[in-house]
């Protein structure tokens, strides 16, 4: 079977079979289980609800439904999405969401057996962060136009997006209350609810003390709002909306928006430290890791940079 574009996945999906009462019901349950036991963020809700109800349509209650299915099953579904060319990354990602809920059956006596059990997730390669270089960096923060209110605002977003390494979700969600310039720390609310305390730097804190002085008021008008960052209706940006403001000031910046993303920011200000000397430890309270495996990948980062630097620069490299 050839493989399909994500455009043609997208427009399959659309044509499989409604959600059934029952598998919708089921899935509910979980998902206010999920967030009330285990704090879940919203965006983890998501995308096990996407991935429950893809896979509840395309078995449109065959053999009882979603909270019915068997290995098999679950299987057929797997070796399906491989043939349609879903990623490894994507299918892992699914697996993990039907484990949860199967696990989530066991636990309320819905089911007396497991059905991921024997399946094993799909081989991951372990990508590298794309992180900027400290220059580019640099262009990027200056190419906001800080003579309007949104550029200026624009410029202390990317300024704290980089001085703190926030995830995307947490930057644009951030409440006005987060920030304490006079400490010169600001109070990050991250995965599973977790809060950290991240410092900020001269630079961040004079930007940020630059957008609430002559940005912030403008764009607020009268209106209290509560999130820090806000745009002209008064609301917070969105993830996409942010997205959007790093590919813009990328190309403004001359470097290719094709290599940029706001996640990029969060790599770079990781790996920068490393290169610098910080403490791996320290460096995982900062990202609000829950493992410090997560953190290790970071120094594969800073090797390969150092590789490259010795190879060009060194007379044997």
């Amino acid at each position: 079977m050839p493989s399909t574009t994500p455009a043609e996945r997208r427009q399959r999906a659309t044509a499989l079979p409604p959600l059934r009462d029952a598998d919708a019901i089921a899935i509910e349950a979980f998902l206010d289980a999920s967030w009330a036991e285990a704090g879940l963020s919203r965006q983890t809700l998501a995308s096990y609800r996407r991935d429950l109800e893809g896979f509840a349509r395309w078995r449109d209650g065959a053999g009882g439904g979603l909270p019915a299915a068997d290995r098999g099953a679950l299987f057929d579904y797997l070796a399906w999405r491989t043939r349609d060319n879903y990623s490894p990354r994507s299918n892992a990602r699914l697996l993990s969401a039907l484990r949860a809920f199967f696990a989530h059956a066991l636990r309320r006596g819905a089911r007396t057996d497991d059905p991921t059990a024997m399946l094993e997730p799909p081989k991951l390669p372990r990508a590298l962060p794309k992180a900027l270089a400290e220059s580019q960096v640099d262009a990027l923060l200056a190419a906001p136009d800080i003579t309007t209110p949104a550029g200026l605002r624009d410029r202390a977003m990317l300024e704290l997006m980089y001085a703190a390494g926030l995830r995307v979700s947490e930057l644009v969600q951030l409440p006005a209350t987060a920030l304490n310039l006079r400490q010169g720390v600001l109070r990050v609310t991250g995965k599973g609810g977790k809060e950290r305390l991240v410092p900020l730097g001269e630079e961040a804190q004079h930007w940020l003390q630059r957008y609430l002085d002559e940005a912030r008021p403008q764009l607020a008008g009268k209106r209290a709002l509560a999130t820090l960052f806000i745009n002209a209706s008064g609301a917070a940006p969105t993830r996409q909306q942010f997205w959007q403001l790093v590919k813009r000031h990328a190309a403004g910046a001359g470097i290719d928006p094709g290599k940029v993303s706001p996640h990029g920011l969060r790599h770079s200000f990781a790996t920068h430290l490393l290169n610098h000397g910080a403490d791996l430890r320290a460096l995982q309270m900062l990202l609000g890791h829950a493992s410090l495996s997560t953190t290790q990948i970071y120094t594969l980062v800073a090797r390969e940079q150092l590789k490259r630097l010795h190879e060009k620069h060194h007379p044997r490299g």
